[in-house]
């Protein structure tokens, strides 16, 4: 899965829509149930990002269709410090590509297996997150699946919150009541026999208290699994009580208790709870944001923070690597023009389904599109004032 060798950068037109020629797949790094991940870089600016593409097919048969739009409607519409953002969504005829944020310090579940204790760190996290979190709520998105796999560490060693598969976008003033989630991070109220009354953005925050306790003592505060039914785990939050270790601070002792507090009414659930907290007093939420705080744990920069199989597995299992896409999809193109009409099937038709709605997506173009609206009108507004300068001294 080499680079291209070509010296010269390949010349794209700035309004031609983004397409898979204009990357080179470098390596595969991650997998999912019907997608994968690679890192490529982008030809003509040279752009180092991660690739995740979906198979249609798979996506159709395990009806994933309106969740990968519905992620990609959220993510367009997000930008912020601590996301991993989106630049670019294409496709072809086998795949739906998603170009985000290259963050190569992997995800806080491979650094936990990896018996990393964050202690110190685990502050400056919350920190993060919860101007992350503060950022969604101001979007009316909650993120449904907030745990230690879903956060990822750039290199410097500051987190980034990353896939929105299950995320909901809620209306204001509206409660969600589908049920969604990875169990062991789920909120009480999910699990409510009262659920049609619902749930909102405090979700979000009790799953950031179970990932700050579990980072501080590689465990979670509720034994709790995927497998456990609904009624024990709405059991085990009335009747559990968690235990915090007597070297943990008393501060953030508290802090843990104010995320993890069952009440969705009385638990933290916004920026403002944490930053009027004491045991935040010294933080500059400034230099926060601007990520000028250092943090205490810095990823190894001396190799890839994620599970070497992946590669081996891309070049050697893989039955459509995606280094072979071109020579495979003329191959594909041929044997369509041979088969009559008549023997499109229904699968054939949702495919066609998902490439006509699907959404294509520039970040760069959008915003060069806006830099340019703003250049014009700033142009526009000097022309009308010296215009009117030159009214005054005519008069």
């Amino acid at each position: 899965m080499g680079a291209n060798t070509s010296s010269k950068p390949p010349v794209f037109d700035e309004n031609d829509d983004v397409n898979f020629d204009h990357f080179e797949i470098l390596r595969a790094i991650g997998k999912g149930s019907f997608g994968k991940v690679c890192i490529v870089q982008k030809s003509d600016t040279k752009k180092m990002y991660a690739m995740k593409y979906m198979n249609k097919q798979k996506c159709v048969e395990r009806n994933e269709v309106r969740n990968v739009f519905k992620e990609l409607q959220i993510m367009q519409g997000l930008e912020h410090p601590f996301l991993v953002n989106l630049w670019y969504s294409f496709q072809d005829e086998e795949d739906m590509f998603m170009v985000v944020d290259l963050l190569l310090g992997g995800d806080l579940r491979y650094h936990l297996q990896q018996n990393v204790r964050f202690q110190e760190d685990v502050k400056l996290f919350i920190c993060e997150l919860a101007m992350a979190l503060d950022y969604l709520q101001s979007q009316r998105i909650i993120h449904r699946d907030m745990k230690p796999d879903n956060i990822l560490l750039d290199e410097h060693g500051h987190v980034h919150i990353t896939d929105f598969n299950i995320a909901a976008m809620l209306p204001t003033e509206m409660q969600v009541t589908t049920m969604a989630g990875t169990k062991p991070y789920m909120a009480p109220e999910m699990f409510s026999s009262r659920r049609e009354a619902g749930y909102s953005f405090a979700v979000d925050w009790w799953s950031l208290g179970v990932t700050a306790y579990e980072l501080l003592r590689g465990r979670r505060p509720y034994h709790i699994r995927s497998s456990t039914s609904s009624k024990e785990i709405a059991h085990m939050f009335e009747t559990a009580l968690v235990t915090y270790p007597s070297a943990w601070s008393q501060e953030m002792v508290s802090l843990l208790k104010k995320l993890l507090e069952p009440n969705p009414d009385q638990r933290f659930s916004h920026l403002s709870d944490v930053q009027n907290f004491p045991y935040m007093s010294d933080v500059n939420w400034d230099a926060v944001l601007q990520k000028r705080l250092t943090p205490g744990f810095i990823p190894n920069k001396g190799r890839l923070n994620c599970d070497p199989t992946f590669e081996l597995e891309e070049m050697i299992l893989e039955s459509k690597p995606l280094h072979k896409k071109k020579k495979r999809l003329a191959k594909k193109e041929k044997e369509l023009r041979k088969r009559d009409s008549a023997q499109k099937c229904l699968l054939q038709e949702h495919l066609e389904s998902v490439q006509k709605e699907f959404i294509i997506f520039n970040r760069e173009k959008v915003k060069r599109d806006f830099n340019k609206r703003k250049a014009n009108l700033a142009s526009e507004q000097t022309k009308d004032s010296q215009e009117e300068d030159g009214q005054n001294n005519h008069l």
